[in-house]
């Protein structure tokens, strides 16, 4: 046991509650806690965007992608960053016009509160599967970690620790405290990513980067693939992954919320953009360390080395190969990411419930203070239904986690979908949107489960993933579309004009 590996990781759970708390400052009115006051520096929402969305499975799994593949899963950051721009001069000025704290209270103003708690309660199970089961993943390379330094802890301890450091300060800063603590986490994280690249880099032979070059490592685009079958095929990765950041940062309430924590509409398209230059930049290095890690490895499969999991090679290294310290800070890294996930959920699944959900059924104006207060409450509930949730997992074999870590890209195409029904379709009503939402969910279900296509090598696959939120997309147009045809071109006025 390396106790100054030990001493790191302590140092850094303690530390990360306090200076959320620290830097949040006193949560006056529900704006501050939902949106901060719309006071917030671009350039931590930014920091804020890109540690949001990177789990620990990217800061580990990443690296595995160019282990024992190439470069081509740069194209989806690509596409990312189109997705982007895209939703910065479409959807994100719709949303500062308005004055909104939930991306859903778009679809209220459009279509009607029917549409809004539907979108709002299919964006509640996303997270709650997605992010719920990311946490338990999480949990699996922690566990194997501590466990090399003789600290054994059980899945649902992880668990129930991470959440606890982390409900502290979203719960008593708000928005606030969890972008500042997500920039922190984010340098942490990237910081110790670039200490082990340079430790890993000092131990290669000196014709490494030649061999891997021969050897197509390097490798950025696939014009070679099927694009209907793999996801990294060059077409498949930008249009998909294009769309995919158009509803995840455009129709995601998770991101929406951190972008209308900037003062206005132009700081919201700096920080949204260069999120996407930043996500760019941090694949290509975990990419490159990859890469490192197949010429210090030699090319040996994981099997070969006795891993039970491809993903278990970056890990590895950290243990075993980085001095002590450099471990614990990467591992804090690790656990940086983990928490900057779970604090952004909590939040938004918060923001959420109160404002499309339990103000609408109430039927009654509440108060500011009731609204500040049921926000903190609603922040309880899910930090304790998110253990819950992820501790009745216990075995790295389920197949759920596969399921759970992809599910936002069954339901982003219907989210994504209605928005652009609602701006492109004036005829449209709320009937029509909800059944197309509807019906979008359970097109992509049916393709993503049962539908199989060849894979060129005398078998058959699935879909890739990336195209089913394009496919989403076009069901919801088309069947939303056709409803809308029944309603006269005299009454194109939406049903509802009023969140």
């Amino acid at each position: 046991m390396r106790s100054l590996d030990l001493v790191v990781i302590g140092l850094y759970l303690i530390t990360m509650p306090a200076l959320g708390l620290l830097l949040s400052g006193k949560q006056k009115s529900s704006q501050d806690y939902f949106v901060g006051g719309r006071r917030l520096p671009w350039w931590a929402v930014c920091f804020s965007v890109v540690a949001t969305e990177t789990s620990t499975l990217t800061v580990i799994s990443v690296p595995t992608v160019a282990y024992l593949g190439s470069f081509t899963y740069l194209q989806l950051a690509i596409g990312y960053l189109i997705g982007r721009i895209v939703v910065s001069f479409v959807l994100l000025p719709r949303y500062f016009a308005g004055n909104l704290v939930s991306a859903y209270a778009f679809l209220g103003e459009r279509f009607g509160t029917g549409l809004q708690g539907t979108a709002s309660v299919t964006f509640l199970i996303t997270r709650l599967l997605a992010d719920g089961l990311r946490l338990f993943a999480t949990a699996i390379p922690v566990k194997v970690m501590l466990a090399a330094f003789d600290v054994h802890l059980s899945y649902w301890q992880i668990i129930a620790l991470l959440s606890i450091l982390t409900v502290i300060y979203t719960y008593f800063g708000g928005i606030r405290a969890v972008v500042w603590v997500d920039a922190i986490q984010m340098v942490v994280y990237i910081g110790g990513a670039i200490v082990a690249g340079i430790i890993l880099f000092g131990k290669l032979p000196g014709d490494w980067f030649s061999t891997a070059m021969s050897e197509g490592k390097f490798q950025l685009f696939d014009f070679s693939s099927s694009i209907i079958t793999d996801q990294y095929a060059f077409f498949t990765a930008v249009i998909g992954g294009a769309v995919f950041a158009m509803a995840s940062h455009g129709a995601d309430q998770l991101m929406v919320q951190r972008l209308l924590a900037c003062k206005d509409l132009e700081d919201g398209r700096r920080a949204l953009i260069a999120s996407g230059v930043v996500v760019a930049l941090q694949f290509a290095l975990f990419l490159f360390i990859g890469t490192m890690l197949w010429s210090f490895y030699k090319g040996a499969t994981p099997d070969a080395m006795g891993m039970a999991s491809s993903d278990e090679l970056f890990p590895q290294f950290i243990v075993n190969d980085l001095p002590p310290g450099v471990s614990g800070l990467f591992i804090a890294g690790i656990l940086a990411a983990a928490m900057s996930t779970l604090a952004s959920s909590l939040n938004s699944l918060s923001t959420s419930t109160v404002s499309d959900l339990y103000q609408r059924l109430s039927k009654k104006q509440l108060s500011d203070a009731t609204v500040l207060k049921m926000g903190k409450v609603w922040t309880l509930v899910w930090a304790v239904v998110f253990v819950v949730f992820a501790s009745m997992f216990t075995s790295t074999e389920d197949p759920v986690v596969e399921v759970g870590l992809s599910i936002a890209s069954y339901t982003y195409g219907a989210l994504l979908g209605a928005f652009l029904l609602g701006l492109m379709v004036k005829r449209a009503r709320q009937a029509d949107a909800i059944i197309a939402f509807v019906a979008t969910i359970a097109v992509v279900l049916y393709f993503a489960i049962g539908v199989s296509f060849p894979d060129g090598e005398g078998g058959e696959t699935s879909l890739a993933f990336p195209w089913y939120t394009p496919l989403g997309v076009i069901v919801t147009l088309v069947v939303g579309g056709l409803l809308s045809l029944r309603h006269s071109r005299d009454s194109e006025e939406p049903e509802h004009q009023t969140v």
